[in-house]
C-alpha cells in the first residue's frame, strides 16, 4: 500500500485497511496479510476535513510559500495548535484562514511545533505528498533546525547532550532527563559570551517536547527567563541596575528558532531560511553586550 499510494502516511493507510476501505482482490484483510504479487488493490476512502478547529483572521508572518510548503515566523505568545487552555487563537487557526484547504491535513499541515513563548521558524505542508515528505525528513533527522539560546552562566566550549527525555516523575506538565526516556540529542556551540551569560547556537538532532530547555537546565545552564525550568531569578554579582531591570523584565524563555533547512518535497532542492532575532531578545542581548 505504501508503494502504491506514496502520498499517504503509513498510519493513514493502516487506518483505512483496518476500517475495510482498502480491499485486496475485493475482500478486506488485515494489514499484516502477506501479498505475493499479481493481486489487485482497491482503495475507497475520503479525506476527512478537520472541522474542530475554526479559521481565524490572525496576523501571520509568511517567510516563504509555494505550492507545497509554507514557512512562517511565529511570534512569542502564539500557541502552535489548540490544546487544553488554548481552544482558539492559535497558529493553526490562522493557517486555516490563510488557506482553508489545509483542513484536509493533520493539524492544518503543521509537522512540528515550538513552544508558545519560543519565537522563530515553523514549516507547514500544503499537500499530503509534502506532509509525508516532511514527516519522513524529520524522522530521518535530515531537517536542519538551529536555535539561538541565551543561558545563565559562562560556558567555555560547545558540546553534545545525548540524554533521554521523558515525562517528569511528579509533574506531568514538565519533562526531565530520565533513563527510560526517549533518545534526545542536542548539539550546541558558543555564539557569544557575556559577563554572566552565554549565547548558544543550538542544533536539534531529535525533537522532543521542551528538549532544549530540559537539556540546558540539566547541565545547570537554564535559559534566561524560562518560567518552568529556569528556577529562581538569577542576578549576576555586580550587575548594573540596567542589566538587572532587563533580566527581570524578560519574562519568557530566551529561545529563538533562527534557521530552518529542508529538502523541497517536489523539486528535491535544498532550501534554507533565517528569521531575525525578535526585538525583545535583541534588546536584552544588546544590554548584556554593553555591560560585558
Amino acid at each position: 500500500m505504501a508503494s502504491l499510494f506514496p502520498d499517504f502516511s503509513r498510519s493513514k493507510l493502516q487506518g483505512w485497511i483496518k476500517d475495510g476501505n482498502a480491499l485486496l482482490d475485493g475482500r478486506s484483510v488485515s494489514n499484516r496479510h502477506k501479498v505475493f504479487g499479481g493481486e489487485q488493490v482497491a482503495l475507497h476512502a475520503l479525506l476527512e476535513m478537520d472541522n474542530t478547529c475554526e479559521a481565524q483572521d490572525l496576523p501571520l508572518e509568511i517567510v516563504h510559500e509555494d505550492d507545497d510548503v509554507l514557512i512562517v515566523n511565529k511570534p512569542s505568545g502564539l500557541v502552535a495548535h489548540p490544546a487544553a487552555g488554548h481552544s482558539d487563537g492559535t497558529l493553526q487557526n490562522a493557517l486555516l484562514f490563510h488557506l482553508p484547504s489545509l483542513a484536509a491535513l493533520p493539524r492544518a499541515g503543521l509537522v512540528h511545533r515550538i513552544d508558545k513563548d519560543t519565537t522563530g521558524l515553523l514549516m507547514v505542508a500544503k499537500t499530503l505528498k509534502a506532509h509525508k515528505s516532511l514527516v519522513e525528513q524529520l524522522q530521518e533527522r535530515s531537517i536542519h533546525r538551529e536555535y539561538l539560546a541565551l543561558v545563565h552562566g559562562f560556558i567555555t566550549g560547545g558540546g553534545t547532550l545525548d540524554d533521554p527525555i521523558g515525562r517528569h516523575p511528579s509533574d506531568r506538565k514538565r519533562f526531565a532527563v530520565r533513563p527510560d526516556g526517549k533518545p534526545s540529542i542536542t548539539h550546541y556551540r558558543i555564539e557569544r559570551r557575556f559577563q554572566a551569560h552565554t549565547l548558544l547556537r543550538v542544533k536539534l538532532e531529535t525533537g522532543r517536547t521542551h528538549q532544549i530547555r530540559v537539556h540546558l537546565a540539566h547541565i545547570h545552564h537554564p535559559l534566561v527567563g524560562d518560567p518552568v525550568y529556569g528556577g529562581r531569578m538569577r542576578v549576576p554579582a555586580g550587575a548594573s541596575p540596567r542589566v538587572i531591570d532587563a533580566l527581570q523584565g524578560f519574562r519568557r524563555q530566551a529561545l529563538h528558532a533562527e534557521a530552518l533547512g529542508l529538502q523541497h518535497p517536489s523539486t528535491g532542492e535544498w532550501l534554507e531560511w533565517q528569521a531575525t532575532v525578535p526585538a525583545d531578545m535583541a534588546a536584552l542581548l544588546e544590554i548584556l553586550n554593553d555591560a560585558a
